[in-house]
């Protein structure tokens, strides 16, 4: 099987151009093909030699990413299934607001968390995405947003399918690539990953100082509670991911969003907040209070407009940034924890 030429380095490009008595320059090209100008073949690379875009042809492939299905929401948000060159479709979602224009990615076929009100987590995981694969997302949302809005991307979340921290390397290389100026050169400040909590890598990205944004999905400040709704809180527990998040902030200074979804009388009680408040405390941070969004078979209730105007205003008191997260896209399965690769026509 020939190897992803996204895969290799710059400077390894350089190394196996030389090989070929291919002057240096020729990699600089090459890669500036891969990744700022998105090619999918070798032969768009209309600058390099027949010669030599035939011996990559012979020795590597590209494995793009291919849009399979549009749905566009009521709220003007846009839901794509991108299907994988191993036939694996994965999902990536435009956010269009009055001042942000937001794409949500994935980073995993499937998952394996298991959260209780997540449709991903009820998928099968299959395997990570490469950061190639991760990057085309982006390029192919970002060309979308000009296309239907005429305004570029302002900011990406992975918050899509999957767990990024279970595809650490994959998903910190493609974030390189998307803030390098020979990719779409974004600043990371306009990058947030957001984790359930995986306290041993929460540290990890702390010790490599990472300059993007971090966000925690919550949803409950009791270990009992949590477990209920995120089973990975067994093995990282609240006690555990209070010493990560804080050994992050030592290493990064960077303030940390905290995302809780509103289940009605399960954590949205005043007992719910005080705990919630607690917590918050360790490291500056901001709380979004998600609004649920429904997922077929689940139990769950979102909580009633009083009552996450309520716990908000507790929060306030206790001097903590809040806002209020409506969420969007909600009539085609695009809102936060309704991504499954529902509907797609294949």
């Amino acid at each position: 099987m020939l190897k992803d030429i996204r895969e290799l380095t710059l400077e390894e490009i350089e190394e196996l151009v030389e090989s070929w008595t291919e002057p240096k320059y020729r990699a600089t090209q090459i890669y500036e093909w891969l990744w700022q100008k998105s090619a999918h073949t070798f032969d768009d690379m209309t600058n390099l030699s027949k010669g030599l875009r035939d011996k990559l042809k012979e020795h590597y492939v590209i494995h793009g990413i291919e849009p399979l299905q549009t749905q566009v929401s009521n709220d003007r948000t846009i839901k794509n299934a991108f299907k994988l060159h191993d036939a694996n479709i994965v999902e990536a979602v435009l956010i269009p607001t009055k001042s942000r224009m937001t794409v949500c990615v994935s980073s995993q076929v499937g998952c394996s968390l298991t959260c209780s009100f997540c449709a991903t987590g009820k998928l099968k995981r299959i395997r990570n995405l490469t950061a190639g694969e991760i990057y085309d997302q982006v390029a192919m949302v970002n060309k979308q947003a000009i296309e239907e809005y005429e305004i570029p991307l302002s900011n990406i979340v992975y918050m899509g399918m999957g767990e990024p921290l279970l595809n650490y390397q994959n998903v910190l290389k493609s974030i390189e690539h998307i803030t390098s100026p020979e990719g779409l050169n974004m600043s990371p400040s306009r990058i947030t990953l957001s984790t359930a909590g995986v306290t041993k890598l929460i540290k990890k990205l702390g010790d490599d100082e990472v300059k993007f944004n971090l966000a925690v999905s919550l949803h409950a400040a009791n270990d009992e509670k949590r477990s209920e709704l995120m089973p990975i809180n067994d093995a990282n527990s609240l006690a555990e991911l209070k010493e990560a998040i804080v050994y992050f902030y030592s290493k990064t200074g960077t303030r940390l969003t905290y995302e809780y979804i509103m289940f009605h009388q399960l954590n949205d009680t005043m007992q719910d907040a005080k705990e919630l408040a607690e917590f918050c405390k360790i490291t500056p941070c901001k709380i979004n209070l998600i609004e649920y969004n429904p997922v077929e078979g689940d139990p769950f209730k979102c909580s009633s407009s009083d009552r996450i105007g309520a716990f908000k205003n507790f929060l306030e008191q206790k001097n903590l940034i809040v806002n209020v997260r409506r969420s969007r896209g909600k009539d085609i399965d695009a809102a936060c924890g309704q991504l499954a690769n529902k509907n797609i026509a294949n």
